[in-house]
């Protein structure tokens, strides 16, 4: 009998890297890196459970940025030729290692990985989007989105408007790519206020997910902690993170994907082989970057990295999906003794985690949903709206103002080193209502409505909250600046010449080439 359930989500989410103004371009890699080792992965897990009839639920939010990308007919090509460059390196590190064994059965490893990377992304006719809609329409994968490009909805309320395009403009894009609307929500960085409820409700979303404070300080003491949904009052759901199964997966200091016998992401021969060799692999023959190819196990603190061996690794996975089981269904069993309904505990996780970050992370997550499939399992994997389908009435309360950050709020998002981008932002929000009230009833051309139209789309490009983390993070600051100044002078420049009636055509053609993001974007929507 069932005592409880588990649902695990994942968060799929990249900036808008497209650039179709260069021939290669380091962050488009980005992308390529996660198609291969994340979402290609995630997707032969899901292949593998359906060939096998295995029952499960598991939760997976596609960004609209994200979701652009996949379609796009420009990265999609792209996608094909870093596919064969990585197969011909792989074939090279073969004839490269012949005279060390151990190292060449591990370039023949990854020559296997990335040809059957390559016959998946062949098999759904280089649209992975097919692969998700599919397994949504078998009833096992539930599929929700987020904001329209992952604004941080807590710092962009200065403007109720931007909020609302971020939701709106992003369910839509869902819903053109899918043929469906998302029951399910996921919040910026978990980054909730009191009230952004009722802009959710408006648009048709059942439940959202909040980090754990989010609950546990909510408006009323909850009754059952985290492991219940609260009732907004005007139906929206809000489900809490459940702290300990996250850093059971998300730390790398005490979680799984630490363990020392899995993969060493940070050892790659994109760093370590001589330049002549590798230029090819690398961007524009002179940069270094990861080609993902990586002969090195995690080993320990100070020592010197030993030799992956992925057989036992793939064991160690399975071990750590059976530990991490046997720990949800003891810690199910103690909360099931003092609650009135079954408990569900909220395990949720950036995707990107699963196979970029912790290479085994598709294996392990595959374990557990086969584990948590068998009869005589007691926890049994639940996606949110089927939860709330079962148990009904649930105790109403509003969440406290919280983000899955650093500190639990705002502190990450704004700071000083990125405090100086929010005045520049709300004053483009401020231009773009203006605008969109001041035409909306008027007679405007075809080449106002692109501009304006195009306006729109820098603003939300803008807004991604992805920039300010970088900017934070110091990890490529350079570009994150460049970025969200970029879209800034793009949406400066568009409001200065619809001002003027000076627009001009082929620069409007060339943003609109390069930003062709949310094509049915309305400029209205911004009206007051």
């Amino acid at each position: 009998m069932n005592k409880g359930f588990i649902s695990i989500v994942l968060h799929a989410h990249l900036p808008y890297v497209r650039h179709p103004e260069y021939d290669s371009f380091f962050e488009e890699n980005w992308l390529f890196e996660t198609m291969t080792e994340c979402y290609i992965p995630l997707i032969n897990v899901l292949d593998n459970l359906a060939k096998d009839h295995i029952v499960y639920r598991l939760t997976l939010s596609l960004s609209p940025t994200l979701i652009s990308m996949l379609g796009d007919d420009l990265l999609q090509s792209r996608y094909q030729r870093y596919l064969s460059q990585r197969i011909e390196l792989a074939e090279k590190e073969i004839i490269r290692t012949r005279q060390q064994p151990e190292v060449n059965k591990l370039a023949r490893l990854y020559r296997r990985f990335f040809k059957q990377v390559q016959k998946t992304y062949h098999n759904y006719h280089s649209n992975l989007l097919l692969a998700f809609k599919k397994h949504y329409q078998s009833g096992q994968l539930e599929l929700i989105t987020t904001a329209a490009t992952h604004g941080f909805l807590p710092l962009l309320n200065i403007n109720p408007l931007s909020v609302k395009n971020q939701i709106e403009i992003g369910i839509k894009t869902f819903e053109s790519n899918f043929g469906f609307s998302p029951q399910g929500f996921w919040l910026p960085e978990c980054g909730y206020y009191p009230q952004l409820e009722f802009t959710l409700a408006e648009v048709g979303i059942k439940y959202i997910f909040t980090d754990s404070h989010g609950i546990l300080d909510a408006s009323k003491p909850p009754k059952n902690g985290v492991y219940a949904p609260l009732d907004c009052g005007n139906g929206i759901f809000a489900f809490g993170r459940d702290i300990k199964t996250s850093e059971q997966v998300w730390s790398a200091e005490t979680g799984y994907p630490g363990n020392k016998h899995y993969r060493e992401y940070y050892s790659d021969i994109g760093f370590e082989l001589e330049q002549s060799y590798i230029a090819p692999y690398i961007l524009d023959n002179t940069t270094r970057i990861n080609t993902g190819i990586k002969y090195h196990r995690i080993t320990g603190n100070n020592l010197e990295k030993e030799l992956y061996d992925p057989k036992y690794a793939r064991q160690t996975a399975m071990i750590d999906a059976q530990d991490f089981i046997n720990k949800c269904q003891h810690h199910i069993k103690q909360l099931s003794a003092t609650m009135d309904r079954p408990p569900i505990i909220i395990a949720p996780y950036d995707a990107e985690l699963f196979g970029h970050w912790w290479f085994e992370g598709p294996s392990w997550l595959e374990s557990v949903l086969r584990f948590a499939s068998k009869e005589i399992t007691s926890l049994k994997t639940i996606s949110c709206s089927d939860y709330l389908t079962q148990h009904t009435s649930h105790q109403i309360a509003t969440p406290a103002a919280s983000t899955w950050g650093d500190e639990g709020y705002s502190s990450y998002w704004i700071n000083e080193e990125n405090d100086w981008v929010y005045p520049f932002i709300h004053q483009a929000a401020a231009q773009m209502e203006q605008l969109a009230t001041d035409f909306k009833n008027v007679s405007v051309s075809s080449l106002q409505k692109r501009a304006l139209n195009q306006a729109a789309r820098s603003l939300l490009l803008a807004q991604a909250s992805d920039w300010p983390f970088i900017m934070k993070s110091g990890t490529t600051t350079e570009y994150a600046t460049k970025r969200i100044t970029d879209h800034l002078a793009r949406f400066n420049y568009l409001h200065e010449s619809i001002r003027k009636n000076s627009i001009n055509n082929h620069y409007l053609l060339a943003l609109e080439t390069m930003d062709n993001i949310f094509p049915d974007i309305n400029y209205c929507s911004y009206s007051k």
